[in-house]
């Protein structure tokens, strides 16, 4: 009697393994956009919170600039060189000085970026959607924290292929809360 495995049998592991796969590779792919989705949020809300305590640290205004790309956007730090408060034209001309940056979510998180899913509905009531417009800064793109650790307020969405997520900054204490967009009850939740 020879000893082995027949045809049939060969088929029928392959069947299995094949629709194991076919169940599982869809689940573990959501799991890693969200994976990647939640890191880049908490990043930049990291990221935020470093500004606020180098303004603290420095007794100077610093911003966090966003500035749209071709490919996105980039964001940097910038601390205030002659104590008017940091301003675009200072920036130009080298008077607000560079911190850091710039950088890109991208560069550090794969399909990841500022950015909304489309039909997304307000943080708060009574406050416009974001609709296309992802850094909701005001007119200047800038998140700046002063020396007493408040700050400019606004919303910085986050985005990946199934992920939503939100950073928003509170002018009066400087401070960030992370929500994430639940699709299921079209509500957003603290993270």
């Amino acid at each position: 009697m020879a000893a082995g495995y027949s045809i049939v049998e060969v088929m029928f592991v392959v069947g299995l393994v094949a629709t194991l796969s076919g169940v599982a590779v869809p689940q573990m792919l959501a799991a890693l956009d969200d994976f990647r989705a939640t890191g880049a949020a908490r990043y930049m809300a990291a990221r935020l919170q470093r500004a606020r305590m180098e303004a603290v640290m420095r007794s100077a205004e610093v911003a966090v600039k966003f500035t749209k790309t071709p490919a996105g956007y980039a964001f940097a730090v910038y601390v205030d060189g002659n104590w008017n408060g940091i301003r675009s034209a200072d920036i130009a001309n080298g008077v607000d000085r560079l911190l850091s940056g710039p950088e890109r979510l991208t560069d550090n998180f794969r399909d990841t970026d500022f950015g909304t899913l489309d039909g997304l509905p307000a943080v708060d009531a009574g406050v416009p959607a974001p609709g296309n417009d992802p850094i909701r800064l005001g007119v200047s793109d800038m998140a700046t924290f002063t020396a007493k650790g408040t700050s400019s307020a606004g919303s910085i969405y986050i985005r990946s292929r199934r992920t939503q997520y939100v950073i928003r900054i509170f002018g009066t204490t400087g401070k960030t809360r992370l929500l994430k967009f639940d699709a299921r009850s079209h509500e957003w939740r603290p993270v």
